[in-house]
């Protein structure tokens, strides 16, 4: 067997083998309670790198998995070279075009920050520190996803090392198939190391969190339910029950209004009518400071999740979320959708025509913990398995899961042709491999 040692002298980013000092630490996924049994982990220097350890793996018969920081990380990643990509750093913004282009170690907040004085954004999610390459390849679902689309759908050009080893630009000029493909499809198809999109006018910001009592949750929900009704595309609202260890049990809405304060504010009015509010954090935002809306860490640690898309939010549903604490998990998440959204996308996800999505996250601190979360997790499905669509996007997968739940049959099998026809021999590995 290839004891890889050769890599060395093929790339000039540090390799990592077992039994290497730093291999145990640079192997492990964002998700701390995700195991990685890679074979060795490359950093590539920049992208001639990254086509130097292609050919390696394809004449060698391995496979590569690229990983910025491995926020969706499935384990599924046994003999593999992990490939991190944080070396690739090139950030420009282009304020008079409203485009970015990004090297595939970018992180949302590092483009947020230097787009934002411009009065532009990128299509972020909750947490700064999501690579911009691997939330795009799934999708990516946006704070902004309501008045913007998916933040692939502003994609307009993907620099890639194909299963050849080979540079290409790839537009849905230059090739059609794969950048559709790449558009959402996931990793599975070849090594992108740098991306282009159109930013968005954000000329104001108004957002943040407001934390009350868990008691007061249907309330709450029945607020978050009659503003989401008729919400503005500019305005996305996320309800969360939350569970933190050592502190009483809590309910929250958070939200964004891409547009005035006081416009921001009167339509969320009803929230401001439920008493014994904990705190309020609105106020107008700098696009930079997304992040500080949930709060989430910044730093690696272990979790359970479990996503799902919610046709309804009905009386029944809203019943079921509230009939019981939602211990042991630590929160429970559901997302207004809908707006551009569910418009048509020349995407492999296409229209996200389900209103509502949920997420279920616990921390497994011990095996047993990990056992609860589960099935508290497969509990609250259970009762709302009327208003579960049975599709997810694909960057709500969870190890497990396959990529065939996040597309359609149509999609999926052209995914599956497109893989087939650009990596027959496998070299690349995607979190969630289409071929799975």
């Amino acid at each position: 067997m290839n004891n890889l040692n050769d890599l060395r002298s093929l790339v000039r980013g540090p390799v990592l083998l077992a039994g290497d000092d730093g291999f145990e630490q640079a192997r492990r996924p964002w998700n701390l309670a995700v195991a990685q049994p890679v074979r060795a982990v490359v950093e590539a220097a920049d992208a001639d790198d990254v086509a130097d350890l292609v050919r390696y793996a394809r004449d060698s018969g391995l496979t590569v998995s690229a990983q910025p920081s491995g926020h969706g990380a499935t384990g599924d990643v046994d003999g593999v070279i992990l490939l991190r990509t944080g070396r690739l750093n090139e950030l420009r913004v282009d304020p008079v075009a409203r485009s970015a282009r990004v090297g595939a170690g970018v992180t949302w907040g590092q483009v947020q920050a230097v787009a934002g004085p411009y009065g532009l954004t990128g299509l972020p999610g909750s947490s700064p520190v999501v690579s911009v390459t691997g939330y795009t390849l799934g999708g990516g679902l946006s704070w902004f996803g309501r008045t913007y689309g998916w933040a692939a759908d502003s994609v307009t050009a993907f620099d890639i090392v194909d299963a050849e080893g080979t540079h290409a630009r790839v537009t849905a000029d230059s090739d059609a198939e794969l950048f559709w493909a790449l558009r959402g499809g996931g990793g599975d198809f070849a090594l992108v190391t740098a991306v282009e999109f159109d930013l968005h006018p954000a000329p104001a910001l108004y957002g943040g969190r407001m934390l009350w009592p868990a008691a007061q949750a249907p309330a709450v929900l029945e607020a978050f339910r009659q503003i989401t009704a008729q919400a503005p595309d500019e305005l996305t609202l996320w309800a969360d029950l939350l569970n933190f260890p050592g502190s009483p049990a809590l309910v929250a809405v958070d939200a964004t209004y891409l547009g005035d304060a006081a416009e921001g504010r009167a339509l969320l009015g009803s929230l401001d009518r439920i008493d014994d509010l904990i705190t309020d954090s609105r106020d107008v935002l700098p696009v930079a400071d997304l992040g500080s809306i949930t709060a989430e860490p910044t730093t690696p640690g272990p979790g359970l999740s479990r996503g799902e898309l919610l046709t309804q939010l009905d009386d029944v549903a809203v019943k079921s979320l509230l009939s019981a604490p939602i211990d042991p998990l630590l929160s429970v998440q559901i997302r207004h959708l809908g707006g551009a959204l569910a418009r048509p996308s020349d995407s492999p996800h296409g229209a996200l025509i389900e209103p509502y999505s949920l997420y279920l996250f616990g921390v497994p601190a011990t095996r047993e913990a990990a056992a609860g979360i589960r099935a508290r997790q497969q509990e609250i499905t259970n009762a709302l398995a009327p208003s579960v669509s049975g599709r997810k996007p694909f960057t709500y997968l969870a190890p497990g899961e396959t990529s065939a739940t996040a597309f359609g049959p149509v999609a999926i099998d052209r995914l599956r042709k497109i893989k087939q026809h650009r990596d027959p021999d496998g070299v690349f590995r995607s979190n969630y491999p289409v071929l799975a």
